[in-house]
This record gives C-alpha cells, structure tokens and sequence, in this order.
C-alpha cells in the first residue's frame, strides 16, 4: 500500500438530494445540484496498518464502533476491486463540525475515495471515483469537483451511469456563501436514516419528486447565467419543500433549531431591505446563505448578530478534492 493523503471540500445542495431508489447502493430517486464549499476542509491519510484490522481515527480519536464500520466497508469495496487483503490504518480530519448537516460525509468518502484508490493502486476515471465516492455517501460524489457540480441519478440497477459531472468551476462566478453554525452538537437522526423515513413515510414525498426537475433546470440555467435571484429562489423553494415533505413524515423530521429559524427570518429581512440573499439548509439546522461575493462580507456580519447562532463560515465555490503527500 502507497502511503496516500487526499482533501476535500464539503458541498451544499442547491438542489437537494432526498431519497433513494436503492439504499445499498446509494442511488437516489432523483438528481441534485450543488455548490462545492471553499474552507470546509477534510482531510485523509491512508497508510498500511500494522496488525490484521483496519485502524480508523477521527480528529485523533478512535472512531466510533459505527464510523469505523462504515469505513471499513467502504475500504472492502476499494480492496475488492484491487484484489488487496492489506488493511489500513486512516486519519479523518475536518476543520468544521462533523455530522450536523454540513455535509461531512461529502468530504469524508470524497477524500477517502481518492485517497484508498490511489493507495491500493487503482486506476479510476472520474465517473468511476464519483460512483465509488457515493458508494460511501451519496453526496460525496459531488465532492469530488469544484465549483457547481451536478448528480446524475442514473438508470442503470447496477448504478454504473449514477456520477456526478461538474457544471461550472469555481471561477465561473463570483458567488458569496455564509455558513450560520446554530449547533455543533451531532443530528439525533442522521440523513440516512432520515431519507429512508421520509421516502415511506411523509405524504408529500410524491410531490417533492414531481416538482424537483423543474428545479434543476431552473439551477442550470441561474447557474450559466450567474443569475443569483434564479439560484437563490429556486434552492430557497427546493430547500422548504425538502424540509416539509419531512416535517410531515411519521415520525416526524425536524431539523431546525429556534437560531435556524431565526436565520430564515433574518435572511427575509435583509432581502426586504434590498440586500438579495437566499438561504439553503440540508439536514441539519445549519443555514447556508448564498449572496454576491461583494456583499459577503456584510452578510457575515449580518447573520453573526443573530441570538443563537454560534459562529458564521465565510466561503465561495471551492476546489475538487486533490491528492497530496501525507503529512
């Protein structure tokens, strides 16, 4: 094994992936769009490891017995395609709050799936390393790329045409994005556990399906045009619709928190005063909030006097995941 260590950014959905038509293999019901976040840095580092078990590490510590399953099945795949038993030592590192609907399982399986091919030898495509990458979490095959980056939801059953494409680098346009953290604590339901109730559980899931291509096409074409007010509306209007089709579900998915709703209702404010800002939140109670990259400034500014919220993240369209020398 060829000590390997790889970084990725994590993304938010403009058009949000909720629900899969396959659950093994991480294939969802339908496409999704998103915007590679600059700053949201995690990072791998593969080596072998000494004994007969895969030793997993997040932020230096052990990782839980469920992380370092997920991981170690994830590492099966890599070793399957390699014909390799070895075992792997690997450190996983973020530089933001993990599991709390910041999309650090994007970067996580993004960064590992660059890392372990290169470590066990193989030599990949991109569609191929994206539908490696979603094999560990779906929206890490966005994470890949930079910039604005589009998922194919594929038809195929074995799941071989379900990658992700880049639409647009991150020096297409200059887009201004605030993170509003309004809690760092981990989700009590994690987004795959979520997508699996709302899928059969919420009424309004059929509708969240039928309207979503509308959505897309809309992105596209803000995100060609640079088209802000076309982005933000349609990602704003994607986001609730995400969100009520699991508030509506039995049990009931409710991933806000008083300072998220806050947020919403700041960013509304800001909008009325002539400032245009939109927001977008996946499943957690995080707050994305997409502006001009002139205005950025001031929106941080904005979003961190609101009572709850914890701290803002400044960031714009980032780069793909890169390999480098392990530190």
């Amino acid at each position: 094994m060829t000590p390997t260590s790889a970084c990725a950014c994590a993304n938010v959905a403009l058009a949000k992936y909720w629900g899969k038509r396959d659950e093994r293999l991480n294939l969802p019901w339908t496409g999704s769009i998103s915007v590679t976040l600059a700053g949201l840095e995690t990072r791998v580092e593969m080596r072998a490891a000494a004994g007969g078990d895969d030793v997993i590490r997040f932020d230096g510590e052990p990782a839980r017995p469920a992380e370092a399953t997920r991981v170690s099945r994830f590492l099966d795949l890599v070793r399957l395609a390699a014909r390799s038993r070895e075992r792997a030592e690997v450190d996983v590192r973020s530089n933001f709050p993990v599991a709390a609907g910041l999309a650090s399982s994007a970067s996580t399986f993004a960064a590992l799936a660059l890392a372990a091919a290169r470590a066990y030898g193989l030599v990949l495509n991109h569609a191929a390393l994206s539908a490696l990458a979603r094999r560990g979490s779906g929206s890490a095959a966005r994470s890949l790329q930079g910039g604005f980056v589009e998922w194919l939801p594929g038809t195929d059953p074995d799941g071989n045409d379900s990658f992700a494409v880049q639409l647009a680098g991150p020096e297409h346009w200059d887009l201004g994005i605030a993170v509003a953290i309004t809690d760092e604590g981990q989700k009590k339901i994690g987004s795959r556990e979520g997508m699996a109730i709302a899928v059969k559980q919420s009424p309004f899931f059929r509708a969240w399906l039928e309207t979503h291509g509308a959505d897309m096409e809309a992105i596209r074409r803000g995100i060609g045009a640079r088209d802000l007010d076309l982005v933000g509306e349609t990602a704003e209007h994607n986001c609730l619709k995400m969100h009520a089709a699991s508030i509506a579900a039995r049990p009931a998915l409710l991933y806000w928190t008083p300072a998220t709703l806050a947020v919403m209702h700041r960013v509304h404010a800001l909008r009325d005063e002539g400032l245009p800002v939109y927001f977008t939140i996946d499943a957690g109670p995080q707050v994305k909030v997409l502006c001009r990259g002139a205005d950025r400034a001031e929106v941080v500014e904005q979003l961190a006097r609101v009572p709850g919220v914890l701290r803002v993240l400044p960031s714009a369209p980032g780069p793909g995941a890169e390999v480098s020398s392990p530190q």
